[in-house]
């Protein structure tokens, strides 16, 4: 194992790499403004997005880029700084504009947009648009969430996972933007690092993997330039938050899986994949990279009804290992001693019925040895088992109720019991887990694979499997949660029907999946 880089030498890093933004974001920049822009070709290439809602506001989001993958990463825009207007209206012909303000598109930030609106009414629906010269954006749905002492009658949300270019159509992004939701949740693996090409003419650009900003930015853009995923992102605010690919694959804090990057090369990359990325979601501020650190780990709010946990597996997390008496280390954590006490502190004071942790890796025991051994993952949750204990124990301790933890990562659907002891079926049972499957990675799925022969034998806490790619509908109220599992038959055709194949239903005040429909 590599040495540690301690986190003030990681600070030290990030500032030498020359990516602290605070500056630009509020506005600032060394580039001269361009004050009458004329643009002979749509600039809004990459469409519209609007997220993390408030009561009072939201998260509004474009890029501008004529040329979305043009070599340079660039976009196809001048070094200048741009002036975009954005309006929040009341209907979709914008004849009640109830907001209006205007944004400094940089090039230090690839010419992105994060307009963060405020003065909004809470829980309405409203429309946005950017404007920039002579050019307008499509239109934009949003919706702000409950005032924070509101009790909803209903929130209805879905999340999704693992979306790979090259390996199938995002259909299942279709299909999403046809469903009524107040929110997406995306728990990560938005797109992949790698240089695959696939046979579907999806190849990756560039045609390598990503290590530099230009490199991420690139790839960013292509995968916003599909249509299916654009409209999913014009229909509904998005609440996002990553896994791995978005840097590298597995990494885990400072350490590369590959054992040719130091930790100081590693950080350099992920410092410029941590700016593409905020770059590209609809984040406020508060999340602005600072070098190789960026703080996406928050809480959203419902109302009464319910509280999202967004949580950040990799950037904290200690690295992976196999040794057994390393594997026991108490010491060792998949979120970090901070973002820990932050959420087992959160979900004890609560005001919401339903907590819900939103996070990337699989949390329940998930043994593939059917026999008297044990066959575990080291990547995920049972890779830092003494982690997820305090993590239950203090849900036990400090009475939380009403846990449902919604995972992505798997390629693949599962819903299981978790219990305080694993090993003991009779234990408390302090949640529900429900594993969303992938939109696209892994290809064409099947209701049933070897993984889930295994883990349906060894895992008596597990409730169902499917491996089929798709996206999972939530609908919540005071007293019922249902998870819908909605699903495609295949990727590699554009125009796949999607279906429910199976609904789950969990009650509030008792612990555990207690109704289950195929």
């Amino acid at each position: 194992m590599q040495p540690r880089i301690d986190r003030r030498q990681l600070l030290s890093l990030a500032g030498a790499t020359g990516v602290g933004l605070a500056a630009t974001v509020a506005g600032v920049s060394s580039a001269p403004a361009l004050a009458n822009a004329t643009h002979h070709v749509d600039p809004f290439t990459l469409g519209v997005a609007s997220g993390d809602p408030l009561p009072d506001g939201v998260v509004l989001w474009t890029r501008l880029a004529p040329d979305p993958v043009a070599a340079d990463g660039l976009g196809g825009m001048p070094p200048h700084v741009v002036p975009v207007t954005w309006e929040v209206a009341e209907d979709t012909r914008f004849r009640h504009v109830v907001r209006r303000g205007v944004e400094r598109a940089t090039p230090e930030l690839g010419h992105a947009v994060h307009a963060e609106v405020h003065g909004l009414r809470a829980g309405r629906e409203y429309f946005y648009r950017f404007r920039t010269g002579n050019a307008v954006s499509p239109v934009g749905r949003t919706r702000t969430a409950p005032a924070a002492s509101a009790r909803p009658r209903e929130l209805a949300f879905a999340f999704v996972s693992c979306a790979n270019y090259p390996t199938g159509y995002f259909t299942a992004y279709r299909h999403l933007a046809a469903e009524e939701l107040d929110l997406v949740v995306h728990l990560g693996d938005y797109l992949y690092e790698g240089p695959a090409a696939g046979t579907l003419g999806r190849a990756h650009l560039p045609a390598t993997e990503t290590f530099s900003l230009a490199d991420y930015r690139i790839r960013h853009a292509q995968y916003k330039t599909d249509a299916d995923l654009q409209l999913a992102h014009a229909r509904f605010p998005w609440a996002v938050t990553w896994d791995d690919h978005e840097v590298e694959n597995n990494y885990a804090d400072e350490f590369s899986e590959d054992p040719a990057q130091d930790p100081e090369s590693f950080l350099r990359r992920r410092a410029a994949a941590y700016q593409a990325y905020y770059e590209h979601m609809p984040l406020r501020r508060s999340a602005v990279p600072r070098g190789a650190d960026m703080r996406i780990y928050r809480r959203l709010r419902y109302g009464r009804l319910a509280e999202f946990n967004l949580l950040d597996g990799r950037q904290y997390r200690s690295d992976q290992v196999t040794d057994q008496a390393a594997l026991d280390d108490p010491a060792r954590s998949m979120l970090g001693a901070e973002q820990e006490r932050w959420l087992i502190d959160g979900l004890s004071h609560s005001a919401g019925t339903w907590n819900i942790v939103a996070q990337q890796t699989v949390m329940a025991k998930a043994d593939r040895d059917p026999g008297p051994g044990e066959l575990l993952p080291n990547d995920n949750w049972n890779g830092y088992e003494p982690a997820r204990q305090r993590l239950f124990d203090g849900v036990v301790e400090r009475r939380v109720e009403n846990m449902v933890v919604i995972t992505g990562d798997a390629h693949c659907s599962m819903v299981a019991d978790l219990k305080q002891n694993f090993d003991d079926p009779a234990s408390r049972t302090v949640g529900v887990e429900f594993l969303g499957t992938s939109v696209t990675s892994g290809g064409d799925g099947a209701p049933m694979d070897t993984r889930g022969t295994e883990w349906l034998a060894s895992n008596p806490h597990m409730k169902f499997y499917d491996a089929r790619r798709g996206y999972v509908r939530c609908t919540v109220d005071n007293h019922t949660w249902r998870s819908d599992y909605r699903a495609v038959p295949q990727v590699s055709t554009p125009d796949a029907a999607v279906s429910t194949i199976a609904s789950f239903v969990v009650e509030e005040g008792r612990p555990g999946v207690h109704t289950e429909r195929s």
